[in-house]
C-alpha cells in the first residue's frame, strides 16, 4: 500500500452510481438502524401530510364560511342602502309638498288682499 491509500474507502470507483454512493455513505454513517431511521422518517412524513390535509380542510372551510358572511353583509347592506333612498325620495316629497303649499297660500294671501283691496 502507498502512503496515501491506508484504508480509505474509495468513492469514486469507476462504473458505480451515485445511488449506490449514497447507500454506502449512508450505511457507514447510520450503521443497522438506517431501516427503522427511514421507517421512523416515512411516519413522520405521513403524519405531516395528513396534517396538512386537515389544515387544508379547515381553510377550505373558513373561507367558505368568510363567503357566506361576506355575502350577508353585502346582503344587509344593500338592504340598509335601499331603505335610505327611499326614506330620503319620502322627505324629498314631503319638502316638494310643502313648497307646493307655501305657493298655495301665497296664492291665497294674493287673492285675500285683492279681494280685501276691493273692498
Amino acid at each position: 500500500m502507498a502512503k496515501n491509500e491506508r484504508g480509505v474507502i474509495k468513492l469514486t470507483k469507476e462504473g458505480d452510481d451515485s445511488g449506490s454512493k449514497i447507500e454506502a455513505i449512508k450505511n457507514l454513517i447510520f450503521g443497522e438502524n438506517i431501516k427503522a431511521y427511514e421507517s421512523e422518517f416515512e411516519i413522520l412524513k405521513q403524519d405531516i401530510l395528513d396534517k396538512k390535509k386537515t389544515l387544508e380542510d379547515l381553510l377550505e372551510e373558513v373561507k367558505a364560511d368568510l363567503s357566506k358572511t361576506i355575502d350577508t353583509i353585502a346582503t344587509d347592506v344593500n338592504v340598509r342602502i335601499t331603505e335610505l333612498q327611499e326614506n330620503l325620495e319620502a322627505k324629498v316629497e314631503d319638502l316638494d309638498d310643502r313648497a307646493v303649499k307655501k305657493e298655495m297660500l301665497g296664492e291665497l294671501f294674493k287673492e285675500l288682499g285683492d279681494k280685501i283691496g276691493k273692498q
